[in-house]
C-alpha cells in the first residue's frame, strides 16, 4: 500500500542525484533592491531572479512573474535545520507545552488544566520538562501528578526525549512495580523505598502503550511544524528518525500541494524495507530519503549519555549504552551497503569513541568519507577523538543552543576538564571538518536565530557570563551562518544546489528586515523574517505580520 501510494502520487521515484523536473517548481521570481549575501565572501545590492526553482540571470519578466521590491532587505541562502524532528516538533504544537516550566508544581497545574479538558480515560501527553530549570533539581516523583490527575494516564517527555514521567495509572498498565527491570539501554528510577518514581530513561520508555496518532493525526502535527519552520526562515529541515507512516503522510501532503519544506529524510533504523531501496526523492526533489538515524547512547541531562570515565555527580555512573558498537557497525555496513547515509546519535564521549570505531571498521569499494556518515549532536568528545573525525571523513552534526541549554548545569555533570572537550565546534573547524548546524527541536527552539546567536556569543538569549560559556568556541558570523546553509548543504550531498547564492543552483533564500552580518549581537535575536522562498516560490510572507 505504502508503495503504491508513493508510486502514484509522484508519477515517478527519482534518486536523489537527478535534478527537479522544471514544470514542478516556482516559475520565475524577482527580488529587487536587497542586499545579497551570496554565502561566497560576496555582498551586493541588486536583483535576484529565479526561474523553474533555480537562481536566474535578471531577464525582462514574463507573464505570471512575481516582483518584490526589498527595499534594502538582507537576502540570504536559505536557512536550513541539519538535525529536527518534525513530528516532535508538530506534537509539542498539539499536546501539553511543558517547555520553560518552573517547578513540578506548575508541571503538574498545567497538565491538569490539559486534563480537565478532555474524556475521563483519554491519555494526556506534554513534553518539556527540565528539572534543570527548578528550584530542586532532582528528578521528580509521580505522587503529586498521579494524586492530581488519577482518571487519566499521563505521560509526559522530559525536554530532551530521552526521559518521560508516567503517572500510577501508566506505571499499572506497563506492569512496572517494585523490582522491575529496563530493557537494555534503560533505566527506570526507584525512591528510597523501592518504588518506581515515575521516571524511565531511554529504552524504559518504550514499556509506556502510547496510544498510536491516527493519519489525520499525524498530518495535522507534521502541518503544524512545516508552518512553524516556514515562519521562523527555515527553507530545509534533516528530519531525524523517520517512520514509514509519518513518511507516507509526508508524501501525501506533498501529493495534495500543501508542503512546500525542503525535508531531508533520515528513516528509523527499524524501516530496513525502505533502506533497502536505498535513496529517492520526489519528483520535484522537495522530499529526499537518502539517510538513517540511529541512537548509541541518552542524553546528558537525564544522565543517559555514555562516558568514558563517570559522572561527576553520580559516582560509578557512565550512561547508557543504547546501541553497542557491533550493533551500530552492523547498521552502518548495511546502510553503506544500500547507498544510504547513516546518521547516529552520541553525545557522550564513549558513545562518540565507540561510534568512530564502528565507522572506521565499515568496507565499501570506494572512500568511506565520500559516504559521508554523520555523528548527530557529538557533544562530549575525548582529545584524541576530534582527529578522527577528520581522517574518517564523518560529520558533527552539532546544535549551538544545546551549549547555552546545557552549560549552566553541565559543568557538574562533566566537571572542569571534560567539559572543555564539548560543544567544541570550533575545535572541528580549525580542523577543516564541515559542521552542519541545527537545533535539534523540539528539544530547542525550531528559531535558527538562537543557533546562530549561541554560535556567535557561546551566550544564551537570556544571559549568560558576559565573554559567554565557551569563549574559546564562539566563531565568525560568516562561519555560524555557513554552518546554517552551506555545511548543512553539504551534509546531505547538495552543496552543488544548495547553501549559496550562485547562479544554477537552487532557489532557496530566506529574507530577514536587516543584516545578519553587520547588526549588533542583541539584534541577532530581533531581525525578522520577511520572506521564506523555496524554488523560487515564496512560502512564507512575513512582510505585513
Amino acid at each position: 500500500m505504502f508503495a503504491a501510494l508513493l508510486l502514484g502520487a509522484l508519477g515517478s521515484v527519482l534518486l536523489a542525484q537527478q535534478d527537479p523536473q522544471p514544470a514542478l517548481l516556482g516559475a520565475e521570481l524577482h527580488l529587487q533592491n536587497g542586499d545579497v549575501h551570496t554565502g561566497t565572501n560576496e555582498l551586493w545590492r541588486g536583483t535576484l531572479s529565479a526561474r523553474y526553482g533555480r537562481i536566474d540571470r535578471t531577464s525582462t519578466s514574463h507573464d505570471g512573474a512575481v516582483t518584490i521590491d526589498l527595499a534594502g532587505a538582507f537576502v540570504m541562502p536559505g536557512l536550513q535545520d541539519a538535525h529536527g524532528h518534525l513530528l516532535g516538533l508538530g506534537s509539542s504544537l498539539c499536546e501539553v507545552n511543558l517547555v520553560g516550566t518552573r517547578s513540578f508544581a506548575e508541571v503538574v497545574d498545567k497538565t491538569k488544566q490539559a486534563a480537565a479538558k478532555l474524556p475521563k480515560g483519554t491519555w494526556v501527553l506534554g513534553r518539556g520538562w527540565d528539572q534543570e530549570d527548578w528550584a530542586e533539581k532532582a528528578m521528580p516523583h509521580h505522587r503529586q501528578l498521579s494524586e492530581a490527575i488519577p482518571d487519566h494516564p499521563v505521560w509526559l517527555v522530559r525536554i530532551d526525549g530521552h526521559a518521560g514521567l508516567a503517572n500510577e495509572l501508566v506505571l499499572r498498565g506497563a506492569g512496572i512495580e517494585k523490582g522491575a527491570q529496563s530493557a537494555s539501554g534503560g533505566e527506570i528510577l526507584f525512591d528510597g523505598d523501592g518504588q518506581p518514581t515515575g521516571v524511565l530513561v531511554d529504552e524504559a520508555m518504550n514499556a509506556v502503550p502510547r496510544p498510536a496518532l491516527a493519519a489525520d493525526q499525524l498530518r495535522e502535527r507534521l502541518l503544524a511544524a512545516h508552518a512553524e519552520c516556514l515562519r521562523h526562515g527555515l527553507t530545509c529541515v534533516h528530519d531525524a528518525g523517520v517512520g514509514k507512516d509519518v513518511l507516507e503522510q509526508m508524501v501525501a501532503l506533498h501529493k495534495a500541494g500543501l508542503w512546500h519544506l525542503r525535508t531531508y529524510v533520515m528513516l528509523a533504523p527499524t524501516e530496513r524495507e525502505l533502506i533497502e531501496r536505498g535513496p529517492w526523492q520526489t519528483a520535484d526533489g522537495l522530499i529526499v530519503v537518502r539517510a538513517v538515524k540511529a541512537y548509541s547512547d541518552g542524553a546528558l541531562g537525564s544522565r543517559g549519555a555514555s562516558l568514558l570515565e563517570p559522572y561527576a555527580d553520580r559516582a560509578g555512573h557512565r550512561g547508557l549504552v543504547c546501541m553497542p558498537k557491533g550493533a551500530v557497525l552492523q547498521i552502518a555496513q548495511h546502510c553503506a551497503d544500500h547507498g544510504m547515509q547513516l546518521c547516529v546519535h552520541a553525545i557522550g564521549d564513549a558513545a562518540n569513541h565507540a561510534v568512530l570505531d564502528a565507522y572506521a571498521a565499515v568496507k565499501v569499494d570506494d572512500s568511506f568519507a565520500a559516504r559521508r556518515f554523520r555523528i548527530e549532536h557529538a557533544q562530549v568528545i575525548a582529545a584524541a577523538d576530534f582527529e578522527r573525525f577528520h581522517q574518517l571523513g564523518v560529520l558533527p552534526a552539532m546544535q549551538p543552543t544545546h551549549l547555552t541549554s546545557d552549560m549552566p548545569w553541565a559543568p557538574e555533570r562533566l566537571g572542569p576538564e571534560r567539559v572543555l572537550r564539548a560543544y567544541a565546534w570550533r575545535t572541528f573547524h580549525r580542523l577543516g571538518v564541515v559542521v552542519p548546524f541545527g537545533s535539534d527541536f523540539p528539544v530547542e527552539s525550531v528559531d535558527p536565530r538562537k543557533g546562530l546567536f549561541a554560535a556567535v556569543t557561546t551566550r544564551g538569549e537570556h544571559g549568560g557570563p558576559p565573554a559567554g560559556y565557551r569563549p574559546d568556541q564562539k566563531l565568525s558570523r560568516e562561519q555560524a551562518l555557513r554552518g546554517f546553509t552551506l555545511h548543512a548543504a553539504h551534509a546531505m550531498f547538495a552543496e552543488g544546489k544548495l547553501g549559496t547564492i550562485e547562479l544554477g543552483k537552487l532557489a532557496d533564500f530566506t529574507v530577514f528586515d536587516r543584516s545578519l552580518l553587520t547588526c549588533d549581537e542583541a539584534e541577532l535575536l530581533q531581525a525578522k523574517v520577511l520572506l521564506t522562498v523555496v524554488a523560487g516560490r515564496v512560502v512564507f510572507d512575513g512582510r505585513q505580520k
